[in-house]
């Protein structure tokens, strides 16, 4: 049986990482799409509209509610999902559905100007950005495709290449452990995007001078096209640096 507290404990903002209100405002906003597309998959399963009433049939082993504190609780602690089927007395591959449901991240990494460190001070060399030329801090962020903050890294010296702060941070893994769960990320995540080619996006590699007018366009199409799909974790940023 399912567990009353396991859900309260989840709603927490300690655990979910927003506050009742945003989790509220969260619900509503999802609530119409997802039994939209819940019934288009009913509908396109069964081949035919529905026969009964809404709401007959088997009940959801995980109402919307439950399914977006799961998620919410696994994008911020990175907990297993065992652990979290135990109390809500499902099986671990209830909330991998759960979980993965037609979800895709922006991913990407913002810098402030800092302060340059003290002359002698150890690793001073490491706040220098290779990309703005200046003394950095680094974070990565990841979001929804609403622009939605679902999970801020560590900071980080300037110098830290995006991949390594991903890598060491766990994320990688997670996409391993996850794999319909897909991101779109820029060319710094290039080496992320080559390790998990149907799951991570990246824009393509320049062509050489020598490549014809097709090679070309192509690269030109896909090149504009990620900025547009990518904007949202942009204005996730924007908060985050200010």
């Amino acid at each position: 049986m399912k567990s009353s507290w396991a859900r309260a404990a989840c709603s927490d903002s300690a655990l979910c990482g927003i506050s009742e209100e945003h989790l509220g405002a969260l619900i509503t906003e999802l609530a119409g799409p997802w039994t939209a597309a819940r019934e288009s998959e009913l509908t396109k399963r069964r081949g035919h509209g529905r026969l009964r009433a809404a709401g007959a049939g088997p009940d959801h082993q995980l109402v919307l509610v439950e399914r977006v504190l799961v998620t919410l609780v696994v994008l911020r602690w990175a907990l297993s999902h065992r652990v979290l089927a135990a109390p809500f007395g499902v099986s671990p591959s209830t909330i991998d559905r759960a979980v993965c449901e037609g979800i895709t991240l922006r991913i990407d990494g913002t810098e402030v100007q800092v302060r340059r460190p003290k002359a002698g001070r150890p690793g001073r060399k490491a706040f220098v950005s290779g990309k703005m030329k200046q003394n950095t801090e680094k974070v990565t962020m990841i979001s929804d495709e609403q622009g939605r903050e679902l999970w801020l890294g560590a900071i980080r010296p300037g110098r830290t290449h995006d991949v390594t702060a991903v890598r060491t941070e766990g994320r990688e893994e997670q996409l391993r452990l996850h794999p319909n769960v897909k991101a779109e990320v820029d060319s710094g995540y290039a080496g992320l995007a080559r390790d998990f080619p149907g799951q991570v996006s990246a824009p393509p590699r320049k062509p050489a001078t020598d490549a014809g007018p097709s090679e070309r366009n192509f690269y030109g199409h896909a090149f504009r096209r990620q900025p547009q799909r990518r904007i949202t974790v942009e204005h996730a940023n924007t908060e985050v640096e200010q």
